[in-house]
């Protein structure tokens, strides 16, 4: 893309709401970095064919950057599932315009269609890259009535926000690095979990970040002592919560890798759970 392009697709990103934001750049840049570490050569040959040279770290925030045009607004459910306290991926009700659990499916299936041009496997792979972030995001996994957090309003590091933005961007961003010293820090799996992480269906993705909420909404001593008042957050929230948010960062880069290698194999995706709990307290379970 020319660098005018850019620079006028940078200005008019920040103009855009805290809701149009899944990791902000730099993290969904970080999700694409640790994908492209993990890759198989043979996926790499195909993504840099279909993408004509660009990154996954470039590719990863070209979904948010079409949200100021108009034409796109069609897109804009995709980006999260809404999962209310007391209900599952199996009872909640899904939109019927689509969520990031649908269309990661679907962009997917596109990728693995021999037919689909070209052009259609490029959009397919920028949507399923940034998909991949959004949904290992717990507040795009979000609760109805606060709009996965946009409705509960924060002090953060004393500036006026919502827990929305804190968790799409605040969080990484207050470490103050560039997405490759934070993809440098952070990408230290091991190969147990690189193989246990790779081994999770899609809804998997989405149950963790359900099972993660209680975890952000846990404001501890930041909580407000009086009613009207705002959680008042900052260094000591950033401190407990950070590494939810790296580890978060690092399973969807790993598992972004694991699902394009077998995308481009040819290997069949991970096995979706035959039956998802209904009940929502066996839902957040874990084994072992």
């Amino acid at each position: 893309m020319p660098s005018r392009r850019r620079a006028l697709l940078a200005l008019a990103l920040l103009t855009l709401p805290a809701a149009a934001w899944g990791w902000g750049q730099n993290g969904h840049r970080v999700v694409g970095e640790i994908a492209d570490r993990h890759l198989s050569n043979h996926a790499r040959r195909q993504i840099a064919v279909i993408l004509d040279g660009e990154s996954l770290a470039e590719a990863a925030t070209r979904p948010d950057e079409i949200r100021s045009d108009p034409a796109w607004d069609h897109t804009h459910a995709w980006h999260w599932i809404s999962i209310d306290d007391g209900e599952t991926l199996a009872t909640t009700a899904r939109a019927a315009e689509g969520d990031v659990l649908e269309a990661m499916q679907r962009f997917e299936a596109v990728l693995r269609d021999p037919a689909a041009p070209k052009e259609r496997k490029a959009e397919a792979l920028r949507f399923l890259v940034h998909f991949a972030g959004d949904v290992h995001q717990p507040l795009h996994v979000g609760r109805r009535a606060d709009q996965g957090g946009n409705g509960i309003p924060v002090r953060w590091f004393r500036e006026s926000r919502n827990l929305h933005y804190v968790w799409d961007g605040g969080l990484v961003e207050s470490q103050r690095l560039s997405f490759t010293e934070l993809t440098r820090f952070i990408d230290q799996a091991t190969p147990q979990q690189v193989t246990a992480w790779q081994a999770a269906p899609y809804e998997e993705w989405v149950r963790e970040s359900f099972c993660l909420r209680p975890v952000v909404y846990d404001f501890g001593p930041d909580a407000p002592a009086n009613a009207g008042e705002l959680p008042d957050l900052g260094y000591r929230y950033a401190y407990h919560k950070t590494p939810v948010v790296e580890e978060r960062l690092l399973q969807a880069g790993i598992r972004l890798a694991g699902r394009l290698d077998a995308i481009f194999a040819g290997l069949p995706p991970p096995a979706a759970p035959e039956a998802i709990p209904s009940d929502p307290v066996l839902w957040c379970v874990v084994d072992g």
